[in-house]
């Protein structure tokens, strides 16, 4: 029987959507879906096992988001990063996260500190573990955290608009070399001592940590 006729009535379900979001967004993020390649509506829906309902609504949001462009009735294009777009991610990462090490230096609260260091002490273990996509996770939760602590929630909505393309940066990072987790959870563990202790250096300390890494993809 004809998958897109049995499967008609989930397929108005918002699940469904968001499933197919979440896959097709991972397979582009883990690049098993590579940057220029084309993919047929065919190969979708024989992928999520789903009618073109649910599919469709979720290439819509993907081209929102910049990941694909759609053709209608042919396919989507995934859309690769450029340079460009990179550089002024980082650059404005720069600017907000060392705005943001100036603003909580010396103003983390006890809670706030068991936060961070648990998300270290996961952290480490996923470098001992070569777990890149693990490792991915917790490193921007890291980020994260540090922005929530700030109270500003402008820069914290303006940092999670770009959290997936982020997450592509660094797992693109870590292909190229898995043994860059150990010295990116190192800086991490340096930014938070200074920030626990009231260093100032905190913020010198993150825009190398992101400069640096900036400048490693491309390497």
């Amino acid at each position: 029987m004809d998958k897109e006729h049995t499967n008609d009535k989930p397929a108005s379900s918002p699940l469904l959507k968001d499933v197919a979001y979440q896959v097709i967004k991972e397979h582009i993020l883990d690049e098993r879906f590579a940057p220029g390649r084309f993919l047929s509506e065919r190969e979708l829906i024989e992928l999520l096992e789903m009618s073109k309902t649910p599919i469709k609504s979720a290439l819509v949001r993907l081209e929102t988001e910049g990941f694909v462009t759609v053709f209608s009735k042919q396919g989507v294009i995934i859309n690769d990063l450029t340079v460009n777009r990179i550089m002024d991610i980082y650059n404005l990462r720069i600017a907000l996260e060392t705005y943001i090490c100036a603003e909580i230096t010396d103003k983390l609260t006890e809670e706030q500190c068991r936060l961070v260091e648990e998300n270290l002490r996961k952290t480490e273990e996923k470098v001992n573990e070569l777990d890149g996509k693990g490792f991915a996770q917790l490193d921007h939760e890291f980020h994260r955290l540090l922005c929530e602590f700030s109270g500003n929630q402008e820069i914290y909505r303006v940092l999670l608009n770009y959290q997936d393309h982020l997450l592509r940066i660094t797992l693109r990072h870590l292909k190229r070399d898995p043994h860059r987790m150990k010295q990116f959870w190192q800086e991490h563990v340096e930014i938070y001592e200074l920030l626990k202790n009231g260093d100032l250096r905190s913020v010198d300390k993150m825009r190398d940590h992101l400069q640096q890494s900036k400048q490693k993809l491309f390497l």
